[in-house]
């Protein structure tokens, strides 16, 4: 029941463009619709807001709907707790915003401005995305007055470990105690509802800093009173403390963090260092960050019993060539990444002369698995829980994510379990390369990528659901005496527990259609960890998981019987009729 008082007399607002200033009673139910016969959507602005701090979301608010009525979808809703400006756009030509108050007594005041535009015109430099390291930027026609009704959104976005420092040169804006009319708006993260940090106008010069690796900046504008507008600029601070370099190693990159300061200890300047190819440069800003690929900047690669290493060297550049003494030390800076099991072990030797200093730390391979609709490997399964039939094939891929192209990833071991620690009982598909069930099919070694295919099962005596386990080996695909090139081992036992390049990764569970409405897990889960981890609680960087079940094949299989009855006599393994 609307209860609007006749100050505000909620209304329907026809004009091209429109600013609102309201004082609100208590109990007040007062509902406005924005419309105009154009081709045009309506942006509206909620640029100063002053509601009981003490009253609930729900009890007083300011909601916006798309369309001529309350009962349109709902774009969003306002509260005293709102930390960011909020502006709300409409799909066509009309909008709806209502406004509710509690019983409280006391001052209220909310300034909305409005206006229609179109969505597919843009004002020129209006808004973009920044993603280097260091930037500037001006609001549109800086030095000269910005334009009319103007909405422009800038993203920043540094590389990860960094965060960002705003600067502002000049403010030029419309003056105003609440920033009402024209404002610079900056928030601490990726959108306009990341936080708040602040809200400014008229004629000053602020600084701002992130807490993260991203901020975003608004520009609005009216209708009247255009000046200069602004202009800034940014840079990036590494935000952990490093007190000489910092090395981490990744499937793709090596990445080398040096402190400034510790370059001036040596006297060196920072646009002296090199790699082993000198045209790839470091960034600045107040480190030195190189970032080195594996496959590239001079990196040179090295497969030595079963390892890989990748290596480079950072070294300076005399800055007078003439010279034939100094009584500098002569720094280098030897980079090595060694990749080994589930991780990366990193190393980095920096030598002073003489003097060897080692840095060691250790990261994870980059491997994941999932289920494909098909052979092709083309469509990716995203449903969860994921369903299947008796005796329905599977397709699996584990991938490998590098950028180097000469690695290649074998399937060593393959294992199910109806529960997700693989805990006996436990039915091998894969071992020591080889196919150890007749529906399973491994496909020929395919680059970053190993495959293979069966038919969906059950465990007797189990819930409905089956785990997948692969143990995987990477190798170098110039070794042609590779493990990985060695394929199917079944006449001999072969220890591959020191094997270098060893990793796992899990998905499950994989559920019988008619199992819907079984107890359980039904979430799809995706997992990738090191061997030595492997009871430890799924990594949530895997992405998929799914459920699963049973066979219908009528097929006599008195060797896998014999087999599981020879490891635990209360479980057994069997194919299921069809029906």
């Amino acid at each position: 029941k609307s209860n609007c008082s006749a100050s505000l007399g909620g209304a329907n607002l026809a004009e091209d463009h429109k600013a609102l200033i309201l004082k609100l009673n208590p109990s007040e139910n007062c509902t406005w619709t924005v419309e105009r016969s154009e081709n045009k959507s309506i942006r509206i602005i909620f640029s100063y807001i002053q509601l009981d701090p003490d009253g609930s979301c729900e009890s007083e608010n300011i909601e916006v709907f798309d369309g001529t009525s309350t009962s349109g979808p709902l774009l969003g809703k306002v509260c005293s707790e709102n930390d960011y400006v909020p502006v709300f756009e409409s799909s066509f030509n009309t909008l709806t915003f209502q406004i509710l108050t509690d019983s409280a007594t006391i001052q209220r005041s909310v300034f909305i401005f409005y206006y229609f535009f179109s969505p597919g015109i843009s004002i020129p430099n209006c808004g973009g995305y920044l993603d280097t390291l260091e930037g500037s930027f001006t609001s549109p026609n800086y030095p000269k007055p910005h334009p009319e009704l103007a909405y422009c959104v800038w993203h920043i976005q540094v590389e990860k470990g960094y965060k960002i420092k705003l600067n502002f040169k000049e403010i030029f804006l419309e003056i105003d105690d609440h920033c009402r009319f024209d404002f610079v708006a900056v928030y601490d993260g990726s959108s306009t509802s990341s936080g708040l940090i602040g809200k400014v106008c008229g004629r000053i010069t602020p600084t701002f800093e992130s807490s993260s690796d991203s901020l975003t900046v608004v520009l609005s504008t009216d209708y009247a009173n255009s000046y200069r507008g602004f202009s800034a600029s940014y840079t990036s601070i590494y935000a952990e403390n490093i007190n000489t370099t910092s090395l981490t190693c990744s499937s793709d990159k090596m990445r080398v963090i040096i402190n400034k300061s510790y370059l001036e200890s040596f006297n060196y300047n920072e646009n002296d260092l090199q790699l082993n190819d000198p045209t790839c440069r470091p960034k600045l800003s107040n480190v030195v960050e190189f970032s080195i690929p594996l496959d590239g900047c001079g990196t040179i690669k090295k497969v030595e019993d079963q390892s890989i290493t990748y290596t480079n060297i950072i070294t300076f550049s005399a800055s007078q060539t003439s010279k034939v003494i100094t009584r500098q030390k002569q720094l280098q800076i030897i980079v090595k990444c060694e990749m080994e099991h589930n991780s990366t072990v990193e190393i980095m030797y920096i030598a002073e002369d003489d003097v060897i200093q080692n840095q060691n730390a250790l990261g994870k391979y980059n491997t994941t698995m999932a289920l494909f609709e098909s052979n092709s490997f083309e469509k990716i399964i995203l449903e969860s829980p994921y369903y299947v039939d008796l005796n329905q094939t599977l397709f699996v891929q584990v991938s490998l994510h590098t950028s180097d192209p000469n690695l290649v990833v074998f399937l060593d071991t393959c294992r199910a379990s109806p529960t997700s620690d693989f805990a006996s009982p436990t039915y091998d598909l894969i071992k020591s390369g080889c196919s150890r069930d007749e529906t399973c099919k491994v496909y020929p070694l395919f680059g970053h990528y190993g495959r293979f295919q069966f038919n969906a099962f059950k465990f007797l005596r189990s819930l409905s659901s089956v785990y997948l386990q692969c143990k995987v080996l990477i190798c170098d695909s110039s070794d042609h005496q590779s493990r990985c090139n060695q394929g199917c081992l079944s006449r001999r036992k072969r220890d591959i527990s020191s094997y270098k390049w060893m990793t796992d990764s899990i998905i499950g569970p994989i559920r019988l259609k008619r199992d819907r409405s079984a107890s359980g897990n039904s979430g799809f889960q995706h997992q990738t960890h090191a061997e030595e981890t492997r009871n430890q609680p799924f990594n949530s960087l895997h992405l998929f998981s799914f459920m699963v079940l049973a066979l219908n094949v009528v097929i006599v299989v008195t060797i896998i019987v014999r087999h599981f009855v020879n490891q635990r006599a209360d479980y057994k393994y069997q194919k299921l009729q069809d029906h």
